[in-house]
C-alpha cells in the first residue's frame, strides 16, 4: 500500500457522506498516473502554490493600492486567509480540507491588478462578460505551464469558477452558481469572511473609518475586534448548517447574517468607495485602459512582453489580440503596471 493509498482509507473512515473523498474525485481531464505520496487534491494544491500566478498575488491590491504599509493585505494575504478559514469550516465538520485549501490558494489568481478598479476597467473596455473567476480557471486551465495549465481536478476547477459572489447576493438563489462540492461553497463562505474582517482591520489602520463607526449591531453581534468576528462567524457557519434530505446546506444564524449583510453593505459605502480608495481606483483604471489602447495600436510588441507569462506559439497563433492584451493585463502586479506606463508614456531625459 502506497502512503496516498492509506491516506485514501484513512479518509474513507474520516470524512463525513456530505464531503468529496480524493479517491472518488471525478478527475482531470488529461489522465495521469496517481501519485504514490500525495492524493489529486494534495497535488492540486500544491501546483497552485508553485506557479507563477500564486507567485504574483503577492504584489497585487487587495484593498489598498500598493500599499507601502508592511500590515496591510495583499491578494496574496487575502488567500491564504481564505485558505484558512476553509480549512478550519471543513476540519470541524469533517469535510476535505485539502480540497477547499486547493479552492482557495487558487481562487483569486485571475485577479486583476489594482483589485476591482483593474476588473472593472477590462470590463469596460475588453468584454462586461470578464470576471476574475472565470480568469482565474482560464490560468489554471490555459495560462500556467506555457499553455498546458496545470491539469487540475473537476472539484477544484469547479470550486475556482463559482467562488465568487462580487456584489451581488451571499448566498444565490440560484443553486447553479454555488460550487459542486460543499467544500468548494465553504471557500466562498470563507472568502466573505476573510474580507469583511481583514478589509475592516485595514481600514480603521489608515483612517479610513474609525473603530466608533463600525454600526453597533456588528459590534455587538458579532464583536469588536478582529478576532472575535472571525471566530463568530465561523462558529456560527459551523453549527448553523444542517442537513436537509441528505443534502448538507450551508448556512449562518439569522441574528449573524444580518450582522454580516450590515458589514458588507457598510464597506462598500465608506471604505470601497470611500473618496481616498474610489479616488485612486479611477486613477488606477486610466492606466489599464490607456495600456489596453496601447498595446490594440502596437500588437507587435505583445509578443516580446508576453514571454513573462511563458507562452508558446500556439498560444499566441490560436488567440484574438484583444484576449492576449487581456491575459497580459489580468496577469500584472501593482508596481508592474506602474512600471510598464512609465516606460511607455513618461519621457525619459536624454541628457
Amino acid at each position: 500500500m502506497t502512503i496516498r493509498e492509506d491516506f485514501e482509507k484513512r479518509e474513507d473512515a474520516f470524512i463525513s457522506p456530505y464531503g468529496v473523498k480524493a479517491s472518488e474525485s471525478a478527475g482531470r481531464r488529461e489522465p495521469e498516473a496517481a501519485c504514490p505520496v500525495r492524493t489529486v487534491f494534495q497535488q492540486d494544491r500544491d501546483r497552485i502554490v508553485f506557479c507563477n500566478a500564486f507567485r504574483r498575488l503577492k504584489h497585487k491590491t487587495q484593498v489598498f493600492l500598493s500599499p507601502l504599509g508592511d500590515h496591510y493585505r495583499t491578494r496574496l494575504t487575502h488567500t491564504l486567509e481564505v485558505a484558512e478559514v476553509a480549512r478550519t469550516i471543513c476540519r470541524a465538520m469533517r469535510l476535505n480540507e485539502d480540497l477547499a485549501e486547493a479552492v482557495a490558494l487558487g481562487h483569486d489568481l485571475g485577479h486583476t491588478p489594482f483589485g476591482h478598479s483593474g476588473e472593472t476597467a477590462l470590463k469596460e473596455i475588453f468584454s462586461p462578460d470578464f470576471n476574475h473567476s472565470e480568469q482565474s480557471l482560464r490560468v489554471v486551465e490555459v495560462l500556467e505551464r506555457n499553455g498546458r495549465g496545470l491539469n487540475l481536478t473537476r472539484e477544484v476547477r469547479d470550486g475556482i469558477v463559482k467562488h465568487s459572489k462580487g456584489f451581488g447576493d451571499i448566498i444565490p438563489a440560484d443553486p447553479g452558481k454555488m460550487a459542486a462540492t460543499v467544500e468548494g461553497r465553504i471557500v466562498r463562505f470563507a472568502d466573505i469572511i476573510a474580507y469583511l474582517n481583514h478589509d475592516l482591520d485595514d481600514a480603521v489602520r489608515s483612517g479610513v473609518v474609525r473603530q466608533n463607526d463600525i454600526p453597533e449591531i456588528c459590534v455587538k453581534t458579532l464583536g469588536g475586534t478582529h478576532a472575535q468576528r472571525a471566530t463568530t462567524m465561523i462558529r456560527d457557519l459551523i453549527f448553523s448548517s444542517h442537513v436537509i434530505e441528505d443534502h448538507l446546506e450551508l448556512a449562518f444564524s439569522d441574528e449573524v447574517f444580518s450582522a454580516m449583510s450590515e458589514l458588507r453593505q457598510f464597506l462598500y459605502e465608506n471604505v470601497y468607495r470611500s473618496e481616498p480608495v474610489h479616488a485612486e481606483f479611477i486613477k488606477a483604471k486610466k492606466l489599464i485602459s490607456e495600456l489596453y489602447a496601447y498595446f490594440l495600436n502596437h500588437p507587435d510588441q505583445l509578443r516580446e512582453k508576453m514571454t513573462g507569462l511563458e507562452m508558446d506559439e500556439r498560444y499566441f497563433e490560436s488567440t484574438p489580440v484583444e484576449r492576449i492584451i487581456c491575459d497580459y493585463i489580468a496577469s500584472m502586479t501593482d508596481r508592474y503596471v506602474l512600471r510598464l506606463y512609465n516606460e511607455i508614456f513618461i519621457p525619459t531625459p536624454l541628457v
